[in-house]
């Protein structure tokens, strides 16, 4: 599926003394994704899984192609939360929390939709047990940054990946969070353990810290990872 037309999604990385800050343009490719071409390609493909965030709602004709996608699976659905103003929208993420299964988001975007949904004066697991008996979610997980990332699972178990030793000095966080959720959508679809899973993801978003940019240029970058996890 691709657009002639209109640009492919660009986000321009502004670096400052606070680390960086993002600007995603607007007008872009995804932001006219048709509803109809979307649905015919979910029944034909039958997609083991739904990847989603709120972004790609920022309009209508998109948001309407996802509600047409979410609608035609049973697929399961991981929420990716990443809040990026001026792009945030309460209803957005309400009804996007409604359709999940996973929500995946860091520990300053749990603070933000604890406030969006009255539990900001709850201790943060206490937050994630409450949002996921109010939408029936199945797991949430947490990141954390260089203090590494936790889960907790509707059937009340609480799991904790400690960050990884220190092996380099960190160079920007960019894509980090993108590469920790696509490395625990491996392990689901992989059937890992949910430990071993949190902790791989944790791992390879530590080493994407110390490289410039979301894409490793390299491509040996992923050597050590394919042997470990015997891919």
């Amino acid at each position: 599926m691709t657009d002639k037309n209109r640009p492919t999604g660009q986000v321009k990385v502004h670096e400052d003394e606070g680390g960086h800050r993002f600007e995603i343009l607007p007008l872009q490719a995804y932001d006219f994704i048709h509803p109809g071409v979307v649905r015919m390609i979910t029944l034909s493909v039958h997609p083991a899984l739904v990847y989603f965030g709120t972004l790609a709602q920022r309009s209508e004709m998109s948001r309407r192609a996802l509600s047409a996608m979410l609608r035609c699976t049973d697929a399961p659905k991981f929420l990716d939360l990443n809040l990026r103003q001026p792009w945030v929208d309460e209803a957005i993420v309400r009804s996007s929390l409604e359709s999940a299964n996973i929500l995946k988001l860091n520990e300053e975007e749990l603070a933000r939709v604890a406030e969006m949904t009255g539990l900001e004066d709850r201790p943060a697991r206490e937050q994630a047990r409450e949002l996921m008996r109010r939408h029936d979610l199945e797991r949430i997980v947490v990141t954390c940054g260089e203090r590494g990332a936790w889960l907790s699972s509707r059937d009340g178990k609480d799991i904790e990946a400690a960050p990884p030793p220190p092996s380099g000095e960190t160079v920007d966080t960019v894509g980090a969070g993108d590469g920790f959720a696509a490395v625990y959508i491996l392990g689901m679809l992989r059937r890992w353990p949910i430990a071993d899973t949190l902790r791989r993801a944790n791992a390879f978003a530590a080493s994407l810290c110390r490289v410039r940019g979301a894409v490793p240029e390299r491509a040996d970058f992923y050597a050590p990872f394919i042997e470990e996890w015997r891919l």
